[in-house]
């Protein structure tokens, strides 16, 4: 080989390892003065958007940095989620998602991402239980009414979009009443509220985040919280299934995302800082108000929780009945 091309091969071989390098330097003074964009693919009001803003809140005065709240909704929450996938893995642009991250590749087909192999998984917030309201005007009780109602006469429940948390709580608790209902989707979990509340629409389940502040104001009515264990923020109302709905409870997790080649020393500084973050009495306090229970994961367990909930969702949109786009 003459000397030209060895040192041909020499440069491509720089060019090749350029990138990864760069990436690493950029790594190890990260976060750098410049804003962090953090998307949360929901309309404000949501119940991830209210406690997203609690935790970024706290990681920008961890981290010295200013992070920018993007609400960024519509279909599921794919166009925030699609913008987050796409965007440089550089630690500025992070993802703040709950469970139907997991939701979206059994619902949309032809996704412009992949919701496992473009996200590296962070950290969990904590698990939110879903509550079920309806409007004080319809005049139920208790769970069981509206159950006896809906096997007479098709209810509408309304959600935060098709394949959002919310969408496939309602879906998971009607399945085991054993009732059909007309899904009437929104934008984002308030509008879906705000239809039940004036009794347009017949029920919805929701964050207890997103309608605390409505229960206490008697604007809505919660009958039962779709958790295997009552929730520490409404204490006296019952769970799903001890009303009687066997495999009615919905897991409504809360946390952060960030593009899959993000460097792992960035993923792993975030997860440390959001971990001690969690762990601070005073983000606590902030938290138990929104009804969100702490459930640690490192960021290995994470990514292995959203593959297996794929997985899980594929059969719950089987059973559900729920066309897929």
């Amino acid at each position: 080989m003459n000397i030209s091309r060895r040192r041909l091969l020499k440069l491509a071989a720089l060019a090749v390892a350029a990138p990864a390098v760069s990436r690493a330097a950029f790594a190890a003074d990260w976060p750098k003065d410049r804003l962090i964009r953090a998307i949360i693919p929901f309309s404000p009001g949501a119940s991830i958007d209210i406690i997203g803003r609690i935790v970024a809140e706290a990681l920008a005065q961890r981290i010295g940095q200013t992070i920018v709240i993007e609400n960024r909704s519509g279909a599921g929450g794919t166009i925030g989620s699609s913008l987050v996938a796409k965007s440089e893995p550089d630690g500025y642009t992070l993802l703040i998602n709950a469970s139907n991250h997991t939701i979206t590749p059994v619902i949309y087909k032809n996704l412009a991402f992949d919701a496992v192999n473009d996200f590296a998984g962070v950290a969990l917030f904590g698990i939110v239980p879903n509550v079920l309201l309806v409007s004080p005007d319809k005049g139920y009780k208790t769970v069981q009414d509206l159950v006896a109602k809906a096997k007479t006469q098709e209810l509408t429940f309304s959600s935060a979009g098709i394949g959002s948390a919310s969408h496939w709580a309602a879906e998971r608790f009607r399945i085991s009443a054993g009732f059909k209902a007309t899904h009437v989707p929104f934008r984002g979990g308030l509008e879906s509220l705000t239809e039940v509340m004036t009794g347009r629409v017949d029920f919805c389940c929701i964050g207890i985040s997103a309608g605390m502040a409505f229960i206490r104001e008697g604007k809505a009515l919660p009958l039962c919280v779709t958790s295997l264990k009552r929730s520490p923020s409404l204490p006296d109302l019952v769970t799903s299934i001890e009303a009687g709905y066997k495999d009615s409870n919905y897991n409504f997790w809360n946390g952060l995302l960030a593009p899959a080649k993000t460097p792992r020393s960035i993923v792993e500084r975030l997860h440390a800082e959001v971990t001690a973050l969690l762990a601070a009495p005073e983000v606590q306090k902030k938290l138990n108000a929104q009804g969100v229970e702490a459930s640690p994961v490192t960021p290995a367990e994470y990514d292995a929780q959203m593959r297996q909930e794929i997985a899980a969702n594929l059969q719950i949109a089987r059973e559900a009945g729920v066309q897929t786009n």
